[in-house]
Order: C-alpha cells, then structure tokens, then sequence
C-alpha cells in the first residue's frame, strides 16, 4: 500500500465532518431557503438521505475490497480499461471540486476581510499549506483535523448562543404551508454536499479497527446533519423570510451580535470557522486526488506529486469561474447533477455489479 499510516474510525469521522460542513455553514441557509422558505431547516434532513446513502455504498465497497479505494476496485470490477476510465472521470471531477473549493474559500475571504489581498495570493497561501499537510500522510490530516475540530464546535456554539437573544420563534411558522415539496425542492443542492461522504472510500482501507468505519461514518452524517439543521433554524428565526437575500447568511448573523454595546464585531468567529472548516476539506480533497492519482499510475510513493496537483488545483480554481457569481451559478445547478454522477450513480452501479460478480463467482464454485 502507498499509504503507510493508520488512523482510527473516531479520526475518520473527524476528518468527515468539515467535509461537509465547511461549504455548507455558510451559504446553505440562503440556497435552501431559496426554495424551502420558512420550511427550510427541514431541507437537510432529507438531503442527509444522500449521505447515508453515500457512506453505506462506500462501505459495502470496502466489504468486498478492504484494501483498496475507488480508484482501485473499479478496474477490478468492470476491467481494467473501463475502470481506468472511471477512474481517470473521477479524479478529474475530485481536481475540479477542490480548484472550486478553494476559489470559494478564496472569495469569502477576499470578499469579506482582506478586501486589498489578490485572490490568487489567498488561494495559493491555502493550497500551500494544505498541500503541506497531505505531504505529511493521512495521520498528519488526521491530527490536524483533531486540532481544528474543537476549535470548530465551540466558535460555531459560541455563534449559536449569541444570538439566542435575538431570535423570533414566530418566523418558523406556517410550517409546511405548502406541504412537504419546498423543502425537498430545497434539499436538491445540500445533498450533493452530503453526498461528498463517498470521499469515506479512500479513508477506510487505512482504518486501524475496519469494523467501526460503518459505524463512525453514520455518526459523522448525524452530527453534520444535526449542525446544518441549526444553521438554517437559526438564520430563520433571526432574518425569516429574507434569509435569501443574503449571500452569507451566517455572517450577516454574527454582524447582527450586540450584547450590552460590549460585544460586537464577532464576525472574525466566523472567519474562524471558515478556515478550520476549510483548511480540512481542501486537504482531503487534494489527498483523494493525489493518493488516487498515485494508484491510478502505480507510483510507489505519492510524496512527488503533491505539489504539481496543488498547482493544478490553484489553476483550476482561477479557470473555473470569472467571479463569484459565476461560481454560484455553476454550484446551484451543473455541480448538482455532475456531484451526484461521481458520488452517487457510478459507486451505486459498481456496487450492484460487484455483488453480482460476487453471487456468480459463489455459484461457480458451488457447481465444481
């Protein structure tokens, strides 16, 4: 195996959480709310659907080919010219997600605080160090994310009870005026977030105790989905319905912090949260990229490769989009089903023809 180091289930679910949080804690309230209204703290519930889904396909994968990751059991699955493909088709899409990762982390941060800092300086400072990180191994990741995932908790808690005083309990109300389609509508977008979950394959051939992964990769989709609930629950009863007006409706919520003209200007907690979230995603993006481009190849270490990936992914963060809106734009609606193609159909199709490739190998031999 290329990957030397071993990480236990409680670091997986760990390094699974700011996966999907990252992204979503900031913009999901507007996106949802977009389509769900005063039902959206119920979008991610049915959008967790997706996560689930996405954690027992990887892990039923796994049953068949514990020591191997997507990359990997594709060719054994469906031959090694078309598994080449769908794993070269996967990489791309895991590269192109992480450029978009890090033009997103990028315009927040430009857009919101260091309004004089060139973007591209942002970006490459972020792929730098969590380029960095995936140079160290998995265990590194997972020490980092150890670190960060406290510190992530109790500034979004801190954020949370703040605003208690705030909060208008009415706004929540008609619940499901118009029944339950608005806030599946709503859900469309954040369960290709959820979906990200699959990434669970490339860790679980590392896992120290295998027989846990099942079990902490559910806990990890329960606490994701008990936070982004919140989020949305919070920012409804604090703006209501204009909630979509906002592009960062977590941000404008802490700006809305007052307690006795004492404690303001808590915006930096966000920023806080941001950066821990997004420091850890990026690096598990770039090193499903760089541990699968490894394999795809059949290069004995990955270490050489990190950092031409990192490039690549600085430029494709640049190619992606011309601006903010741009990148909305192509998140909201191609992303959606593009996510859902890599993440959810093909790791279903190959599941399905792995058990039947399985059944039919039982029945050979049952027939000699």
């Amino acid at each position: 195996m290329i990957e030397k180091g071993k990480i236990s289930a409680v670091q997986m679910a760990i390094l699974l959480y700011p996966t999907v949080v990252a992204t979503a804690i900031l913009i999901l309230p507007a996106t949802t709310g977009q389509f769900a209204k005063q039902d959206m703290w119920l979008s991610p519930i049915w959008a967790s659907l997706f996560g689930y889904l996405a954690v027992i396909i990887a892990y039923r994968l796994h049953h068949y080919y514990p020591q191997k990751t997507f990359v990997q059991y594709s060719e054994k699955i469906v031959g090694k010219f078309p598994g080449k493909l769908l794993g070269l088709g996967f990489l791309f899409f895991v590269l192109h997600t992480n450029g978009m990762i890090l033009r997103d982390y990028a315009e927040f941060v430009t857009g919101n605080f260091l309004l004089q800092t060139p973007i591209i300086v942002t970006i490459m400072t972020m792929a730098f160090v969590c380029a960095l990180a995936v140079r160290g191994g998995l265990e590194v990741i997972a020490r980092s994310s150890q670190i960060f995932f406290p510190v992530f908790i109790v500034l979004f808690l801190v954020i949370v009870l703040l605003l208690i005083p705030a909060l208008e309990p009415k706004n929540i109300f008609p619940v499901m005026e118009e029944g339950v389609n608005p806030s599946i509508v709503g859900a469309i977008i954040p369960s290709q977030w959820f979906s990200e979950l699959f990434l669970i394959s490339f860790l679980l051939p590392y896992l120290r105790k295998k027989e846990n992964g099942l079990k902490w990769g559910l806990i990890s989709t329960v606490l994701i989905l008990v936070t982004l609930v919140i989020t949305n629950l919070f920012s409804l009863l604090l703006f209501g319905d204009i909630t979509p007006s906002f592009n960062y409706p977590v941000m404008d919520a802490a700006r809305y912090i007052n307690i006795a003209e004492f404690l303001q200007h808590v915006e930096s907690i966000v920023m806080a949260i941001w950066v821990t979230g997004m420091f850890v995603k990026i690096c598990i993006f770039s090193y499903v990229v760089v541990i699968g481009t490894a394999q795809w190849l059949h290069l004995s270490d990955y270490r050489p490769i990190v950092f031409p990936i990192g490039f690549l992914s600085v430029s494709i963060s640049m190619w992606s989009a011309s601006n903010a809106q741009e990148l909305t734009h192509f998140t909201n609606t191609s992303w959606t089903f593009y996510a859902c193609l890599f993440l959810i159909v093909i790791p279903l199709v190959l599941l399905l023809t792995a058990k039947l490739r399985n059944k039919f190998q039982k029945s050979s031999n049952t027939e000699r």
